[in-house]
């Protein structure tokens, strides 16, 4: 691929993110607020999103800081809660077999739930996916993120009920919109495939917060209900 193409690659990335910024940004102001009433500064807010870049993480590290939990406990829950970017990079992988290593981590480093559900949709349409895309992609999102971050930790004083403007539902809102675009791309024989995978998800997660905390429950059904779907769909 010539280096013009790239380029205009890297602006589809871009460009292709837009329609998620707006969850980015109101999620991202929240988790500033949220580092705010953490008693986090700005400066802290900021370096927080640069390297931990999870929005769960980050609202459950606050939520920590704020019970006096120990370092150990924050590192091992933020470990578990993010595990599954592993299985979204190592998902994203053979896609980019002919890129050099440096470039697929860049790419593993960067991927959000978001940014795997975008390129998903695009994989189901039978469109290819180039490193140049991707990079766009995820730059301008973590970009975004970080700017929001640091916003949110500005104006924290400002707005100490992050839920009054409905900040804290923004995460699920752009979670179901992105579940929804893809349904569209989905063949109807498989609606009802996923329909049943969802309601396993449900059950192992209900079951399992019954023997473990409900982070680890939320990751233990997501690895299970996901093995069981990679096999059934095949």
């Amino acid at each position: 691929m010539s280096e013009e193409a790239g380029n205009i690659t890297f602006k589809q990335g871009v460009r292709d993110c837009i329609p998620t910024l707006l969850g980015y940004i109101s999620i991202g102001i929240a988790a500033g607020v949220a580092g705010v009433a953490a008693n986090l500064s700005v400066l802290e807010i900021t370096l927080l999103a640069i390297f931990v870049y999870a929005g769960a993480a980050q609202f459950i590290i606050c939520a920590m800081l704020l019970t006096n939990s120990t370092t150990l406990a924050i590192v091992v829950t933020t470990f578990i809660v993010n595990f599954r970017h592993l299985l979204l990079g190592a998902t994203l992988a053979p896609h980019f077999q002919k890129d050099a290593m440096l470039k697929n981590i860049g790419i593993s480093l960067l991927v959000t739930d978001e940014s795997f559900g975008v390129a998903a949709m695009k994989l189901a349409k039978k469109e290819p996916i180039y490193a140049a895309w991707m990079n766009g992609l995820n730059i301008t999102a973590y970009i975004v993120w970080i700017a929001s971050c640091t916003l949110g930790g500005l104006v924290g004083k400002l707005i100490p009920n992050p839920n009054v403007l409905g900040l804290d539902f923004a995460l699920t809102a752009m979670f179901v919109a992105l579940f929804v675009f893809q349904l569209q791309s989905v063949p109807k024989t498989k609606i009802r495939h996923i329909v049943m995978l969802i309601t396993y998800m449900l059950i192992c997660m209900i079951g399992l917060s019954f023997i473990v905390t409900t982070n680890v429950a939320v990751v233990l059904s997501t690895l299970i209900v996901a093995t069981i779907g990679v096999v059934t769909d095949r």
